[in-house]
């Protein structure tokens, strides 16, 4: 029986990479993709995947975020996280959503395979190119993030006002009032010690909420 996977990147010209390479690997197949990772955990619940192959990085929810809400909601289905950041940071929050592997973009190619059967058979893999940091994973677990401060819901509102969504649009997209977008916004500003929405993008690039530039 194949291992089934669902893919979610927000450029297609990656997804296109990846499904080809599975679809040529014996033993997996790919039943479905998503361009962003609100898309990813609605897929996810339709589809129940055995494994999500997610980007860290993508646009209105991001990787961590999203494998968070699919382990809640597909608690078999594993997840491997792609990502161009190699920092223990990074890699903690990963395996602290629920991620069972993380393996760097620049040898996906090589090792996304490896990676899928990996956590397919209970197995946590890390990409080889970052191994040497593990000490450093387990130094980040003893200390206290800011974004621990935050709720999951303050966290998906932090990422979409970085984005320059207005409250009405954050609203929209989190079904919730634009007066209650408001009030996360201020909560989640006094929580971080941020006063401006130009401080918050700040801090969102520095703990890879959202990407620079």
């Amino acid at each position: 029986m194949k291992i089934r996977v669902l893919l979610a990147d927000d450029h297609a010209v990656v997804r296109d990479g990846l499904k080809a390479l599975l679809q040529h690997t014996a033993g997996i197949t790919v039943v479905g993709e998503a361009a962003n990772g609100r898309e990813a955990v609605d897929r996810a619940a339709q589809l129940k995947p055995d494994v999500v192959v997610m980007d860290l990085a993508m646009p209105g929810l991001n990787g961590i975020e999203a494998a968070r809400q699919v382990r809640e909601r597909c608690p078999a289905t594993q997840v491997v996280m792609l990502s161009m950041h190699s920092d223990s940071e990074h890699v903690y929050r990963a395996f602290e959503a629920g991620a069972a592997s993380f393996v760097l973009k620049e040898s996906a190619g090589e090792e996304v395979a490896a990676a899928v059967r990996a956590v397919h058979a209970g197995q946590r893999y890390l990409s080889r190119a970052i191994t040497a940091i593990e000490p450093g994973i387990r130094s980040r677990a003893a200390r206290t993030s800011p974004l621990e401060r935050l709720s999951a819901r303050e966290r998906e509102v932090l990422q979409l006002v970085v984005e320059g969504r207005s409250s009405a649009e954050i609203a929209a997209t989190l079904h919730l009032s634009p007066k209650t977008v408001e009030t996360y916004r201020v909560r989640l500003m006094a929580k971080l010690g941020v006063r401006d929405v130009p401080g918050l993008v700040r801090f969102a690039i520095e703990h890879g909420l959202t990407p620079p530039g």
